[in-house]
């Protein structure tokens, strides 16, 4: 049996950039016992991430650019190492991974596979992230790289096994990233 929820309050506290509500409900649980919660949820949309990986060079493109959020949370210069992603905006997941791909590291990718789709941080964020993965090689790289607008994006093609090291020394710290990474690794292709 799931759990019933009856929803009290539901006010939006802030618009501006991505959604944030402020929830009051109340939660049957399985004994019959109805427990009153307030929440704050994140609204950012969902995304896609895509590791791009070269069996024969066993190498890794990733990414490393500033993330405010990062910042705050004690990351001295805010910069991270990670797989391209983006938010789907209307695009679909793999379209999505795509254009992050081409935009982020210059490289137009052919064929990609679809991992799984996770939620990151389901405590108090509503996006779901879809996972891909696609080989890579040099003459796929048609473009520039280093993101649009307003990014400063890094480009780094990484030895497999150096990215795994930068993992265990705390040097690639983002989640996403990590778990690519590690499905990578659990394949044995590299």
């Amino acid at each position: 049996m799931s759990p019933r929820i009856t929803v009290i309050k539901d006010k939006i506290l802030s618009d501006n950039y991505f959604v944030l509500r402020n929830i009051t409900y109340d939660l049957t649980h399985r004994s019959g016992e109805v427990m009153r919660h307030r929440r704050e949820v994140y609204d950012r949309g969902n995304g896609a991430t895509i590791l791009l990986y070269n069996t024969q060079k066993k190498t890794v493109v990733l990414t490393r650019q500033f993330r405010v959020a990062t910042w705050v949370n004690g990351n001295a210069d805010g910069m991270l190492i990670e797989c391209c992603a983006g938010l789907l905006d209307a695009d679909a997941p793999e379209v999505c991974a795509r254009k992050e791909a081409a935009e982020e590291t210059g490289y137009q990718v052919g064929e990609v596979e679809k991992v799984f789709e996770l939620y990151m941080s389901p405590g108090g964020v509503t996006e779901v992230v879809h996972f891909f993965m696609a080989q890579y090689s040099d003459a796929q790289h048609t473009g520039q790289g280093g993101g649009v607008e307003d990014e400063d994006i890094d480009v780094l093609e990484l030895p497999f096994a150096d990215a795994l090291e930068r993992v265990k020394r705390g040097e690639i710290r983002d989640g996403k990233t990590v778990i690519l990474l590690q499905q990578l690794q659990l394949r044995g292709v590299m």
